[in-house]
């Protein structure tokens, strides 16, 4: 019989979220309301330094929130980092605009502020100005805030700061999340903490989280009878979830610091191998969660050994790895969209492997790891 499987990223329970969603069911407090909503929205307010937070149904759904708030509508374009997740993007299309993808570099592996400067000025010159920026922090990396913020605030388009996979990483000091006009938040299953399914929005009033909430539970009005004067969306988060989501955040610290030890512990690995390339912070200004460790792979200097023979290897050991994400400039649904860079997400797409980073793995788990990769680069 084969070993029980390493995942890439699994849940973590801290051991207090049955209380929270217990305490739903015995005050029946089922809908998607609730004290469970509004405690998880003060302690992720509490966290990010007093911000105005709205929990919704998904990272997808504040993104696509945040993007009408910023005015994006049919026929608009909207600059999205291309080494990310599809759900980067996806919300653009659902406004009916379209968007235009810029190059990672390769400090962060995230948007390049030359590329994306280069990318403006060119839509400028075509008579569409972009009406917002989509800029990940991918794998939990802070990407190069002054730098990107400095060009954006030049030619006065906002940021949506897609931060899915960042709750917890700081920029000199400040918390990921907190720099766009609007923050994203995911607390999908395999994000650091989670409330099975869920997200938020981080917005820059109290006026902007109202409005928000009104978006997202059908934009009913005002009034005694069910009326509506604007689009709505059933993006509300509700009370069981919010309840699993007070008692991550309970442990959302000590989660942050067994990822941390994680990415550590792949440094150490790797160390004395030629051609492995641990993804790490570049300076003291950068803190990452290490949401998941990653490696780049060059052939050239492991005697050919490729992302792909490890990523094989660790299958066949029931370990789950994957490569980096594939860029959205090359996926077949986006094919049309304008790309401005050159090849530094393809090579990080190419060369990249995602390695196993959970908070709940053992010292039995890092042994099991530490024995395939052994095998795969002593042949």
């Amino acid at each position: 019989m084969s070993e029980n499987k390493i995942w890439l990223s699994s849940p973590h329970m801290g051991g207090t979220e049955q209380d929270y969603v217990n305490l739903a069911f015995d005050t029946n407090w089922i809908a998607p309301l609730g004290p469970n909503v509004t405690g998880f929205e003060e302690d992720l307010s509490a966290y990010l330094g007093n911000a105005q937070v709205a929990v919704l149904s998904s990272g997808t759904a504040a993104l696509h929130l945040a993007l009408l708030q910023c005015g994006v509508g049919a026929g608009d374009e909207v600059i999205c980092q291309s080494f990310t997740f599809s759900a980067s993007a996806n919300p653009i299309t659902y406004l009916g605009a379209t968007p235009v993808f810029v190059d990672s570099e390769t400090t962060t592996w995230n948007i390049s502020p030359q590329y994306l400067e280069e990318a403006i000025l060119d839509r400028i010159s075509k008579g569409k100005k972009p009406k917002a920026i989509v800029a990940v922090h991918l794998y939990g990396m802070p990407y190069l805030v002054d730098e990107v913020h400095a060009i954006a605030d030049t030619y006065e388009i906002p940021i949506v700061e897609d931060s899915a996979e960042a709750l917890g990483s700081t920029y000199k000091g400040k918390n990921c999340g907190t720099f766009g006009r609007f923050g994203v938040l995911s607390f999908n299953g395999n994000k650091i903490i989670t409330t099975s399914g869920g997200g938020a929005l981080v917005c820059p009033s109290d006026a902007a989280k109202q409005h928000t909430v009104f978006l997202a539970t059908q934009a009913r009005d005002d009034a005694p009878h069910y009326q509506h004067s604007s689009i709505g969306y059933n993006y509300r988060l509700s009370n069981i979830s919010a309840g699993i989501g007070r008692g991550q955040m309970e442990v959302l610290d000590k989660h942050i610091d067994l990822r941390r030890k994680m990415n550590h512990f792949y440094q150490e690995l790797f160390k004395n191998y030629d051609g492995i390339t641990v993804f790490k912070e570049p300076n003291e200004d950068f803190y990452c969660n290490n949401w998941l460790s990653a490696i780049l792979v060059d052939p050239e200097k492991t005697n050919g050994i490729t992302r792909e023979d490890i990523r094989l290897a660790f299958a066949k050991a029931n370990i789950e790895s994957r490569p980096l994400w594939k860029p959205m400039h090359m996926q077949p649904v986006f094919k049309d969209c304008a790309f401005y860079g050159e090849k530094v997400a393809f090579h990080l797409f190419e060369k990249g492997l995602c390695v196993p980073s959970g908070s709940n793995l053992t010292s039995k788990d890092t042994q099991r790891i530490e024995k395939v990769i052994f095998e795969v680069l002593s042949k």
